[in-house]
């Protein structure tokens, strides 16, 4: 028995050949296959690569446009805000103007008819003071002027009076 650390040339040179053919075959058929495969998996990577870059890329572009959109609405937004508020207060002061005029208008009427009403009231009063002062004096008169001439001494003197006036 030979002792296995032993090294026969037999063996190797039989090794070697056996070698060289695998290394003949695999190089004619499957060397060829192989790095083919590796070269396609390579550019599938390297694309794969160049893609993912590009839609980084896209997405940096549509990240700042949504920014630029959203920047915008913003703006437009605040825009109609300020516009809203505008209006508001332009028509709150309409009103304010509209109901001061209807108040005003509504104070002037007032005023006038309590100013014709205290007319109306002022004349009534003359009238009913000059009634009563009428019916008085015609009391006064007949009790107190019971002779001709205190009636014309009267008279007279009433006449006075009017032509002074």
């Amino acid at each position: 028995m030979e002792s296995l650390m032993s090294v026969s040339v037999g063996a190797v040179f039989w090794a070697s050949l056996s070698f060289l053919i695998a290394l003949f075959i695999l190089k004619k058929f499957a060397w060829k296959p192989i790095l083919e495969g590796l070269s396609e998996r390579e550019k599938t990577i390297n694309e794969a690569l160049e893609s993912a870059k590009e839609a980084k890329e896209e997405m940096a572009r549509l990240k700042a446009s949504n920014e630029d959109l959203l920047q915008e609405a913003r703006l437009e937004r605040e825009a109609l805000l300020k516009e809203a508020r505008e209006m508001k207060g332009n028509i709150v002061s309409n009103a304010e103007a509209e109901a001061k005029e209807k108040a005003d208008a509504i104070v002037k009427k007032a005023m006038a008819d309590i100013e014709q009403e205290k007319k109306a009231a002022l004349s009534e009063l003359k009238t009913q003071v000059a009634e009563f002062s009428v019916q008085i004096a015609e009391k006064v008169v007949k009790k107190n002027l019971s002779s001709n001439s205190d009636h014309m001494d009267l008279v007279e003197s009433l006449m006075g009076d009017l032509k002074l006036n």
